[in-house]
């Protein structure tokens, strides 16, 4: 491999190495090709930023992983530094001080390029993400859960001695009277996707007759 390449490989890494974010330093476009997309399609979109989002990632680590290799032999770090040796013959009076610096930090960053692992550095760089996906279980006993809550808040609207309903019942009424028809008449549950539809008439019904009779 051409030392110009190699040279090309260290750039990318010595920019990169900085905090600063690297999507601010991509200004073209992987996609293959652009799409105009209607509000409608919204989910077409999506699929296309997260496309767009996968190719940059793989570009990265592949990249990464390359430069780690060509930059890890030892050919390639004698030519890097015989370079830098000949860039500060030209720093007179200040060559042998740049020499050393070139010799003790060429060192290090080499050292820290054999430790380098692609996933790593391309999250750190913010070219792939780590995306943690939420999944909210509808099991029976979130949804037993939800109905119990949502019961008991029916019960407390109802109760007159509520110190609650006593304080606000002065002021807003009409809250609290559309308040227990809100929670009598709607499937809370279902409407925050707490409980599978095959659930609802029989957790319901239960939670209901379990209310009456306490």
């Amino acid at each position: 491999m051409g030392l110009r390449k190699e040279f090309l490989l260290l750039l990318i890494l010595v920019v990169s190495w900085s905090n600063a974010d690297a999507r601010s330093l991509v200004t073209f476009d992987v996609t293959v090709s652009p799409v105009v997309v209607e509000a409608p399609r919204h989910e077409n979109k999506i699929s296309e930023a997260v496309l767009r989002d996968d190719q940059l990632c793989a570009m990265c680590e592949n990249f990464t992983a390359q430069a780690a290799y060509f930059l890890g032999e030892n050919k390639t770090q004698t030519e890097i530094i015989e370079t830098l040796h000949q860039a500060c013959s030209q720093l007179q009076p200040f060559e042998q001080q740049c020499i050393l610096l070139v010799d003790y930090y060429a060192s290090l960053f080499f050292g820290e390029i054999t430790n380098i692992r692609p996933e790593e550095f391309c999250t750190k760089v913010n070219l792939c993400e780590k995306m943690v996906a939420v999944n909210l279980q509808k099991s029976e006993e979130t949804c037993t859960l939800c109905h119990r809550v949502v019961a008991e808040i029916t019960t407390k609207l109802k109760d007159p001695d509520a110190e609650c309903k006593k304080l606000v019942f002065r002021y807003v009424p009409l809250i609290l009277v559309n308040g227990e028809k809100f929670l009598e008449t709607t499937d809370v549950c279902a409407s925050i996707h707490a409980c599978e539809a095959s659930q609802e008439n029989v957790v319901g019904t239960g939670l209901l007759v379990e209310t009456s009779f306490e």
